[in-house]
């Protein structure tokens, strides 16, 4: 038996807002944006450049519930992971777009890694793993 996750759910709280910052900010690849007639709602899948790893299905928020958990779907623990071949481009483009750190680039014996959040609030890593 073989399995791999190749999507994660992302309650976000609009669409295009949401397209806006991983396609131009993080420079992921819009490879979904279908109207779902049936549910009237879009599937949105957004892709790491490159189209390696595990894409996100961005949720817009329907319920209380899930409007609630926009931003703090990891309860406030990190949530993503986003690996890179050059940390220190990527980290200052993520800048250049006045993306907020909490901490400041460090190394550590498994890579060079920031803690950034994204536009709701997810905390993700930037990481260049070591080779």
């Amino acid at each position: 038996m073989q399995h791999s996750i190749n999507l994660v759910a992302l309650v976000v709280r609009d669409y295009d807002e949401a397209i806006d910052f991983y396609t131009r900010v993080l420079g992921f690849e819009l490879t979904e944006d279908a109207y779902q007639e049936a549910q009237d709602k879009r599937w949105v899948v957004v892709t790491p450049a490159g189209g390696s790893g595990v894409s996100l299905l961005l949720a817009q928020a329907s319920t209380p519930e899930q409007k609630q958990a926009v931003g703090n779907q990891a309860g406030g623990r990190m949530f993503l992971f986003l690996s890179t071949d050059d940390f220190w481009r990527d980290y200052r483009q993520l800048q250049s777009h006045k993306v907020r750190f909490l901490e400041d680039p460090r190394d550590e014996l498994y890579g060079t890694v920031v803690v950034f959040e994204d536009l709701y609030g997810n905390r993700w890593d930037l990481i260049q793993p070591r080779d």
